[in-house]
């Protein structure tokens, strides 16, 4: 047997592993905005019974959801976030960030956010709870940590296609697809870490260079990197604008990463503050009053995109306006 290709150890693999896949994220979204039950999530998320069961079981096992019955008699069941699931919170506000950015609000659900903390409307931001500024990709540099080392890549074949979101009740379609393509993530990594050459990009993620090729092609047409010649039959590709806004998606979920599947050892990255030569705290809070924002803090409203009326649901780690 040939020896497994390696990969740099880190925190956004593990993370991406458990909710880098569409269908996961659509279920995820489901679940924050109040779904409990199979038929709520078959409604929400339109996919097949047999995937959404599969994805559902897969949560479960991750201690993402739990499964709880609320009748016995036929016995039927509600999946709940736990603890673990609730903390993919900050994940989910820079994904619902960027696709506000960058994504068309036509046809969509739209969502809107009130801090029950200062009252206000708000929109989440990226920050440094250490200076309380901004969080910018430009703004942070890394290092490697005491958990750095390398692991064997496993790909499995279910990542080898992106699911398309074909639901029009979805909050987040194109960055489900980003985020759901684990490859795509692991490609905008290697060139956030500064790794802009084909050659960089395929010895740090362990692709073949045929996945990494379409990887970089989709990525291309898809508006986050953008093909640089230097010379000489050479090139490298470079986040756009687009790509660079994505950042916030990474860095929280290299926090959950941290969090949940760090090494005894310590983490794999150290981020540091350029701006302010500090370590980077980085938290998601509130555009009103800068303060950190958590679920149970948030109240919000979702407007249906055909009908723009109110949805009403209950029991959400999002509590609904009154």
């Amino acid at each position: 047997m040939p020896p497994p290709k390696l990969i740099r150890t880190c925190s956004i693999w593990r993370a991406l592993e458990v909710v880098g896949d569409t269908s996961i994220l659509l279920i995820l979204e489901a679940s924050w905005i109040g779904a409990r039950r199979f038929d709520e999530y078959r409604a929400r998320t339109g996919l097949l019974p047999t995937l959404l069961s599969d994805r559902l079981k897969r949560l479960v096992a991750a201690d993402v959801l739990e499964k709880a019955p609320y009748s016995r008699s036929p016995p039927r069941f509600e999946y709940r976030l736990t603890r673990k699931g609730r903390d993919l919170y900050w994940p989910a506000l820079m994904m619902l960030r960027w696709e506000r950015r960058w994504s068309a609000p036509e046809g969509r659900l739209q969502l809107r956010l009130r801090h029950r903390t200062c009252g206000q409307v708000f929109e989440p931001v990226p920050s440094c709870l250490n200076c309380g500024d901004e969080i910018s990709a430009r703004d942070v540099d890394w290092t490697e940590g005491p958990g750095v080392g390398w692991m064997a890549a496993s790909y499995s074949r279910r990542r080898q296609r992106r699911h398309a979101v074909e639901t029009s009740s979805s909050l987040m379609v194109d960055v489900a697809q980003l985020t759901g393509d684990r490859w795509a993530s692991l490609v905008l990594r290697s060139i956030f870490t500064g790794l802009r050459r084909f050659d960089q990009i395929q010895r740090d993620t362990a692709m073949a260079t045929n996945i990494l090729s379409e990887r970089l092609s989709w990525l291309t047409g898809f508006g986050v990197i953008g093909s640089h010649d230097l010379g000489g039959r050479r090139s490298e590709y470079r986040l756009t604008e687009k790509g660079i806004d994505y950042y916030p998606v990474l860095l929280m979920l290299l926090r959950w990463g941290d969090r949940y599947y760090v090494s005894p050892e310590g983490p794999p990255l150290l981020l540091r503050h350029k701006a302010h030569g500090h370590d980077l705290e980085p938290a998601v809070t509130c555009s009103c009053c800068s303060q950190p924002v958590e679920a149970h803090d948030v109240t919000f409203e979702v407007i249906e995109a055909e009908t723009s009326r109110r949805l009403e649901t209950a029991g959400s780690p999002w509590r609904r306006c009154p």
